[in-house]
């Protein structure tokens, strides 16, 4: 009896090690802390899909410690990274339509955001990640402001003579228009920018505000509150041919745990502007608020520098930013 238990036993170890050592490992790359939201995001489809129990691990190189933040669109869509969380504007040079998906004041709030990202123009969008063998996994917009280093920002004039960064090509064209001086960076960079005097200004997510602790380099911060003139689409990609090569119930645990992740992502995204807040506050950097009519300036802006180039440039941009505007 003793001699079967121990055979059952053995088959049993052999069994495990067989699953574990056939079992599928996905890379994932960010340029965030494990503190910031978009690496918790990618933290819950990887503890979901390993609780699922399907032979399928996650393993997060978070940090920019695999790919540099802008050098990460095209080694997905080869294959040669299986998933990241992503600017999807980063990649704009790839897609030049994907600009549009940092457009300054094409999105309202939140719930606006969540409904672009369910709506005809995100498909159209998906479809042409599809043509470069990419996929979303998980949607996901962050709201963000404005930081300067020696004074506040709140309308078009504060920019005038600044070196100042943004991200994504739309709101540089916007920046420019108001008179600023334009640094193209990774949010990553800002801290060590305006440490060295490069940088007078930025305009980030509010969670990067934080996660590079900008506030130790500036004197007015500037939040989305009540308008929000900056919102940025950041998604969990996968490329598209290794998510197909998963079997059946790969596929179902990732998708699965992809929609549990987007619920908190949406949900955390509003806390993130007023955390932010209290963290500049607290601090001691002075809190300034844009107006509604700050916006408008801001928004009449955009329309005559970077909705007008985007439409001039990518073949059918005016037919998606119709479809863009048309999200209620």
């Amino acid at each position: 009896m003793k001699t079967i238990l121990k055979s059952a036993v053995a088959a049993l170890a052999l069994t495990s090690v067989g699953i574990a050592a056939n079992a599928t490992e996905l890379r994932l790359s960010h340029q965030w802390s494990n503190k910031d939201i978009r690496h918790q995001v990618a933290q819950i489809v990887a503890d979901e899909v390993a609780a699922a129990g399907v032979g399928l691990e996650i393993k997060i190189f978070g940090s920019k410690s695999l790919f540099k933040p802008r050098e990460q669109y095209k080694p997905l869509s080869r294959g040669q990274l299986d998933m990241t969380v992503l600017p999807l504007s980063y990649a704009g040079g790839q897609q030049p339509a994907y600009n549009l998906t940092l457009m300054p004041g094409l999105v309202k709030n939140h719930d606006h955001a969540a409904r672009l990202s369910n709506s005809a123009f995100m498909e159209a969008l998906e479809a042409k990640m599809a043509e470069d063998d990419v996929m979303v996994l998980v949607h996901g917009y962050l709201a963000g402001g404005f930081a300067g280093k020696d004074k506040c920002i709140t309308k078009p004039e504060d920019v005038a003579g600044l070196q100042t960064r943004a991200a994504g090509k739309s709101f540089e064209q916007m920046l420019a228009g108001a008179g600023a001086s334009i640094a193209s960076m990774a949010s990553s960079e800002i801290y060590n920018a305006m440490q060295t005097g490069v940088l007078q200004a930025a305009n980030t997510s509010s969670s990067s505000f934080v996660s590079y602790r900008i506030y130790e380099q500036v004197s007015c911060y500037t939040p989305a509150g009540d308008v929000a003139l900056w919102f940025m689409y950041q998604p969990l990609l996968m490329n598209k041919s290794t998510f197909e090569g998963l079997n059946g119930d790969q596929q179902a645990a990732l998708l699965a745990a992809s929609a549990k992740a987007e619920a908190y992502y949406l949900e955390e995204a509003k806390k993130q502007d007023a955390a932010s807040t209290k963290v500049f506050a607290d601090a001691g950097v002075e809190i300034a608020q844009m107006s509604a009519e700050d916006f408008e300036a801001w928004r009449k802006l955009a329309m005559e520098t970077s909705y007008k180039a985007f439409v001039e440039e990518v073949a059918d941009g005016q037919q998606l930013l119709d479809m863009a505007l048309a999200v209620d």
